[in-house]
């Protein structure tokens, strides 16, 4: 195992110089199989994903053993469909990446044993990437144009941060939530108003018929800090509902859901564009499944527009999990010397924002 990591440092060191790189690229951290083909961080070939919302539905959100047998099931294929139709065969991957945290644990091992498989099979460099830090790379394959430095307003099922995003590896923390995500909060109150997963996509639309008229018990914490808090928001929501149930009075899903998106959306624009003036940067990147919501988009495109920021959105089949975005990430960490990994490579549940 080491003669490999040794004869890869060496390869690894001669792709930094090598003009063109092709990644070949896997993503399984959640309930979405994807393998993609990369070119020099910003060209997509392919980019292939089977999706399992479908399966997850009908028990409301993800199960990780479900999801981890379907991994299995599905990797193989969408290895194949990717080189097919970027019309590459293995001879022309120059190396292999794969998401190693954070996630389901079964799940990132389905791809990352797949992914050493392959290396080795082809004596390629393994490269391991943060699934975060592939969300912020799906603004590189979405604006060819966009170079960091810019902050970056991070808002996924698992993470809602304020970043400082100084060079392509090189990123720092200015915020946090300190509970839940504002992706779990989402999920969490759809599935309290009984809509099916995903969450997010669904109080959007029910929302849609709705108005923002409801009046929770809530008072939005750490409003003077860069910091997040949805647990408090999460709970009124929750708390309104039971209440109007538990004494047979009517309530409209549409106007609570509405009520609630505006609150969210509010707090996670208004904190971004604040950020983005106190740090003196004129660049705005949103990162993350939440960042496909159309009232955040719009909220942040007004307020940056009046404070003259530019803010930069994924095209929407980059908001969700994808492989492209991991493979943009791994050109990046190439470039900057970091990532390379060995056969010992494992998944973890959790790892490091920063870089």
């Amino acid at each position: 195992m080491s003669k490999y990591f040794d004869e890869m440092k060496e390869k690894f060191e001669a792709l930094r110089l090598k003009k063109d790189v092709t990644i070949l690229a896997i993503e399984s951290s959640c309930d979405e199989t994807a393998v993609s083909v990369v070119r020099n961080g910003r060209e997509v070939l392919s980019n292939i994903v089977a999706s399992q919302i479908d399966i997850h539905k009908k028990f409301g959100g993800v199960v990780p053993e479900v999801a981890s047998r379907n991994h299995i099931m599905a990797i193989s294929g969408c290895f194949k469909e990717a080189l097919s139709e970027a019309n590459l065969t293995e001879k022309d991957i120059d190396a292999i990446a794969v998401t190693y945290g954070a996630g389901l644990i079964g799940a990132l091992l389905v791809g990352i044993n797949f992914a050493k498989t392959i290396a080795y099979a082809l004596n390629l460099p393994l490269i391991a990437v943060s699934h975060v830090h592939g969300h912020i790379s799906a603004n590189y394959l979405s604006h060819p144009s966009l170079t960091p430095p810019f902050v970056c307003l991070m808002v996924s099922g698992g993470h809602t941060a304020l970043l400082e995003v100084k060079d392509y590896a090189k990123i720092s923390e200015i915020g946090s939530t300190v509970d839940d995500s504002a992706g779990e909060c989402f999920d969490k109150v759809a599935r309290v108003l009984g809509l099916s997963y995903p969450g997010g996509p669904n109080i959007e639309k029910l929302a849609c018929n709705g108005a923002d008229v409801v009046k929770f018990n809530y008072h939005e914490p750490l409003k003077d800090t860069f910091n997040f808090s949805f647990s408090g928001l999460k709970t009124a929501v929750i708390n309104y509902v039971h209440q109007k149930e538990q004494r047979g009075e009517e309530f409209n899903k549409a106007d609570v859901a509405s009520s609630f998106q505006e609150l969210a959306t509010e707090t996670l624009s208004e904190k971004a564009v604040k950020c983005c003036l106190k740090m003196r940067q004129r660049k705005l990147v949103v990162a993350g499944g939440v960042g496909a919501n159309s009232v955040l988009r719009d909220k942040l495109t007004k307020k940056c527009k009046k404070e003259n920021i530019e803010v930069f959105f994924p095209n929407l089949k980059y908001c969700t999990d994808n492989a492209g975005m991991i493979g943009s990430m791994a050109y990046y960490y190439l470039k900057a010397g970091i990532g390379l990994a060995d056969l010992t490579l494992t998944g973890k549940p959790n790892v490091p924002i920063t870089l």
